[in-house]
Order: structure tokens, then C-alpha cells, then sequence
């Protein structure tokens, strides 16, 4: 299954799942629940950090981190753009 490090930008996905317990409480409180669609924004010169929009804001997670949150990738992008 993809996870949330690998979209490209401007990709759309609906989170399934978790894969670390302990993070994911942390990712929670932040608004990535399962079901929850997100947007990848943007990402740092280097690869790492990501920028998501979850929950109508912009979230930056590390790479490592994004990598824990397993997701359906969206075919239609259903969610309109990154927070201005």
C-alpha cells in the first residue's frame, strides 16, 4: 500500500491507516484520522520536510514520519488546493 511520502505534488489521498501506534496518537491530535483526505503541498529543497493539507491547514511532517501514514491515492485530485 503507497504512504503519505510518496505523492508528488499536488497528489490527493484518503488516510487508511498507521503503521507506528506511538505516532500516530501524535497525528491524530493533528487532524490525520483515518478517512481524512490530505493534499501534498509541498516539498523542502533537500526531500525532507513534506508540507500536507489535512483538516483545512498545512502540516509539515517529516519524510520518516509521512512514511507511517498509509493512504489511498485519490484518482480524481477531490480535494481543491492547498490553503492560501
Amino acid at each position: 500500500m503507497p504512504t503519505l511520502d510518496t505523492l508528488k505534488i499536488g497528489q490527493s489521498a484518503t488516510i487508511l491507516e498507521f503503521t507506528d501506534n506511538f505516532l500516530s496518537l501524535k497525528l491524530i491530535e493533528m487532524g490525520c484520522l483515518p478517512g481524512e483526505k490530505v493534499k501534498l503541498c509541498g516539498i523542502a529543497p533537500f526531500g525532507d520536510p513534506i508540507a500536507i493539507e489535512v483538516s483545512g491547514y498545512v502540516l509539515s511532517l517529516r519524510k520518516q514520519e509521512a512514511s507511517t501514514v498509509v493512504v489511498k491515492i485519490n484518482v480524481e485530485n477531490t480535494v481543491a488546493s492547498c490553503v492560501s
